[in-house]
């Protein structure tokens, strides 16, 4: 028991890292993407109950910063949104958003305590 925490906290760490470099380094649409990846990560289904202000604070950002870019996400086809939902389309177009800010800490959860519901792509 006490391994598999020390397991869970060196995960939590590397996706805290993982989250300040992504803030630090990259424009708003790779991190909407990641964080886009990451809900979708561990929901079982393509549909996230989540709104443009929650990721409006997790990015950091105003919401209609994230409202322009979900926007641009829709008119692409790799998503859709409707009032408390969005649903991933084109998980693929996501991965390629995100580019490098997405994947590491991702793959490190995967080893150290096995595959979240959707196994991501590094």
């Amino acid at each position: 028991m006490g391994e598999r925490l020390l397991l869970y906290v060196q995960t939590v760490t590397a996706q805290m890292a993982g989250t300040a470099l992504a803030n630090a380094r990259y424009a708003l649409a790779a991190r909407l993407a990641r964080w886009l990846l990451m809900c979708h990560d561990r929901a079982e289904g393509d549909d996230l109950s989540t709104t443009h202000r929650f990721l409006s604070l997790m990015l950091g950002v105003n919401r209609t910063g994230v409202s322009e870019a979900m926007a641009v996400l829709e008119r692409a086809g790799v998503i859709a949104t409707k009032r408390g939902t969005i649903t991933i389309k084109d998980r693929e177009y996501l991965l390629a958003q995100a580019g490098a800010c997405y994947g590491m800490p991702e793959a490190d959860y995967d080893r150290l305590l096995g595959p979240t519901t959707s196994t991501p792509t590094v």
